[in-house]
């Protein structure tokens, strides 16, 4: 699983109240039967983070160096559809000849791939996928491969039925209601270009806090001194993935060369487009952390963690749980930052002037 070692992907969810003290064992009531009962239908639960089969949810394999580490498990037997089409084919083949017909019709041959599926399926091996999570005592965040819709919704929907109550994805609407009781129902448009009115652009705020994030590291030098401790460096690099919602094209990407300082970027500031996915970079002295963001849903993609000591595994795993923690925590005290900013009439009256100014002025090359 991808939290023990390498990149990252996730997504951060609240706890909508806190963990009750017995919550190891209402998760292991809803642990994954065994596989070896896997039938027609798809067999899915709760398994430990140790392996995909760990059914045995117990405090001792519910925690790893001090983290609560469980998976979603969801197993089913798939017939491959190269499989599935040559062996209903061959069939279709021995029937046509029998029958001296040219061709089947659409019933006959839907009765042949449901023999055939009845025939092979139950000779397939299970298909297992899991979806981690970990989460640290006395947080109310859980880190979650789920980052999909039908992802979140299997796993509010599995955390619900083990806890009786659900997990809160922390979008950019969320966080600034829960962590600054702000009602994002009082967010209005705000245009970054100086030939667009604010009524014609969207109204995201995670389009405008990457985009903002852009202005930041270009014309304010890219530092910042978080709460949480230390001076934080920030970069926006590409891809760029630009949207803008109206008539016309309304979303670009940008991939290859140097995306940033391109003439396409540049245009598409002019037009009124702000940034929905890019490549963040966060520095803290020698440690780096590089992540692609997905701006709309705070998803983020291929997290890359500062290089840790060669530890041994519990070790290196707090290790990257604590690193990964220090870059989330700084990112919610960036977007707090831009949200202060944001909100308040007259500061981002002249920061949307200096952002004016840093699109016009922009050096841009082919």
């Amino acid at each position: 699983m991808s939290f023990e070692s390498g990149s990252i992907t996730f997504r951060m969810y609240y706890l909508s109240r806190k963990l009750p003290t017995d919550h190891v064992e209402q998760f292991a009531r809803r642990a994954a039967p065994p596989i070896t009962t896997l039938g027609d239908t798809p067999l899915r639960g709760w398994v430990t983070g140790r392996h995909l089969l760990d059914t045995n949810i117990t405090r001792d394999t519910a925690f790893y160096a001090g983290y609560l580490r469980l998976a979603m498990l969801k197993a089913e037997r798939k017939i491959p559809a190269s499989l599935l089409k040559a062996e209903c084919r061959m069939e279709e083949l021995v029937r046509m000849q029998a029958d001296n017909r040219a061709e089947l019709d659409r019933k006959t041959r839907t009765e042949i791939r449901k023999e055939i599926e009845a025939r092979l399926l139950p000779t397939m091996p299970p298909l297992l996928k899991g979806m981690a999570m970990v989460h640290q005592p006395d947080s109310d965040v859980i880190f979650s491969e789920a980052t999909s819709d039908v992802q979140m919704e299997a796993l509010e929907a599995s955390f619900r039925e083990a806890l009786g109550f659900g997990v809160i994805p922390v979008s950019p609407q969320y966080a600034a209601a829960r962590r600054l009781k702000y009602d994002i129902r009082d967010y209005t448009p705000t245009s970054f270009s100086p030939d667009c009115d604010d009524e014609s652009v969207g109204n995201s705020p995670g389009q405008d806090f990457l985009t903002w994030l852009w202005f930041y590291s270009e014309a304010r030098g890219g530092m910042m001194k978080l709460p949480s401790g230390g001076d934080f460096a920030i970069m926006i690099e590409g891809p760029l993935t630009f949207v803008m919602e109206g008539q016309g094209a309304h979303e670009i990407v940008l991939r290859r060369g140097s995306p940033a300082i391109s003439t396409e970027a540049k245009i598409a500031l002019i037009s009124g487009k702000k940034l929905r996915k890019a490549k963040l970079l966060l520095a803290r002295g020698q440690d780096t952390w590089t992540v692609s963001l997905d701006a709309e849903s705070f998803t983020f993609r291929g997290l890359k963690l500062p290089d840790g000591e060669k530890l041994e595994p519990i070790s290196r795993f707090q290790e990257r749980m604590t690193s990964m923690t220090t870059f989330t925590t700084a990112f919610l005290e960036i977007f707090d930052r831009f949200m202060k900013e944001r909100t308040d009439e007259k500061v981002w009256k002249k920061t949307s002037a200096d952002i004016h100014r840093w699109v016009s002025e922009r050096t841009a090359k082919k």
